[in-house]
């Protein structure tokens, strides 16, 4: 058996993970940030707590894979954009709390893998996926491995898509997570909202406040603005996709992430004619396949738990 954990911008998530891919236990907490010492110390209690719930002993566990949503090398956290991590020897701070192998990787790397073994991706040699939260994130599997390069691949959040655009976490402007990530839609929605007085967004943001899916709930009704954001933000995902399907001209690309959930006439069908539309191999006739994500809120913890199939 294996134990995976996956950070988030908010919560921290485990589960214990079977061979098969399983999860047989699961635990979550959200993440209150009080330094790298006390992050450690808090993944191991939940690391502990996954056990205990599901009756194993720490001697049954292979180890431990972690999902971090930034750029990861050797059992450290180099950087992190959205938690503020730099140089951290995870994997030995950990051991200090539970003395079980740590396997470390990017989050968005962690669903590639779990997707991959377990999801849309069953079945690909050349597979990647783009999750779309607090950050984006991309992983991919080339050749019928994980593809980590130097141990800072994946970022593909950080590549821009709007020159001199929106500023993002990582210093730069226009990145495509300013625009296709969750925080971004917010962003783009409340922008919206001041403009347009009169959208349905102002009764549906007084009821759960703003949220990723408020535009699409409101485009579903037949709002005009929310209809028009909608394909302003397909429209930036789009952009991304293509690239890296210009780039890496994978057999699929799968869509995971909160924002995954939205309506397929919304979101995935429009997404799938811009890609086919714009893309390079649109040319030799080898279009990659649009999926939706099929694991949801669990690829990153079963990918960082079957990590090691990957490696």
């Amino acid at each position: 058996m294996y134990i995976g954990i996956d950070v988030g911008g908010t919560n921290l998530k485990a589960g214990l993970v079977s061979e098969s891919g399983a999860i047989l236990a699961a635990e979550r907490t959200p993440l209150v940030f009080h330094g790298a010492e006390d992050f450690a110390k808090t993944l191991a209690a939940l690391a502990g707590a996954v056990l205990e719930k599901g009756g194993a002993a720490p001697g049954e566990i292979a180890y431990v894979g972690i999902g971090i949503p930034g750029a990861v090398a050797e059992g450290k956290i180099c950087y992190t954009c959205n938690i503020p991590l730099q140089n951290v020897p995870l994997s030995d701070l950990f051991r200090k709390y539970l003395d079980l192998p740590v396997l470390l990787e990017n989050d968005a790397n962690c669903a590639a893998v779990g997707e991959w073994l377990c999801g849309a991706g069953r079945g690909t040699e050349q597979f990647a996926i783009v999750t779309l939260g607090t950050g984006v994130g991309g992983g991919f599997i080339l050749n019928g491995k994980l593809y980590a390069g130097s141990g800072m691949v994946g970022e593909v959040g950080h590549m821009v898509v709007e020159k001199d655009g929106a500023p993002c976490n990582c210093g730069r402007r226009g990145c495509w997570e300013a625009y296709a990530s969750a925080t971004g839609l917010i962003r783009m929605t409340r922008e919206t909202m001041a403009r347009h007085p009169e959208s349905l967004l102002h009764r549906l943001a007084e009821k759960d406040g703003v949220e990723g899916r408020t535009a699409f709930l409101a485009a579903q009704q037949g709002d005009c603005a929310a209809k028009a954001l909608c394909r302003t933000y397909v429209d930036y995902l789009a952009c991304g996709v293509t690239n890296l399907v210009n780039i890496l001209q994978p057999e699929a690309v799968a869509i995971g992430g909160g924002v995954a959930g939205a309506p397929e006439a919304l979101l995935m069908e429009p997404l799938r004619q811009i890609v086919e539309r714009e893309c390079y191999p649109r040319h030799t006739g080898k279009l990659p396949r649009i999926l939706r994500a099929e694991l949801g809120n669990d690829a990153g913890i079963i990918g960082a738990a079957l990590l090691g199939r990957a490696l």
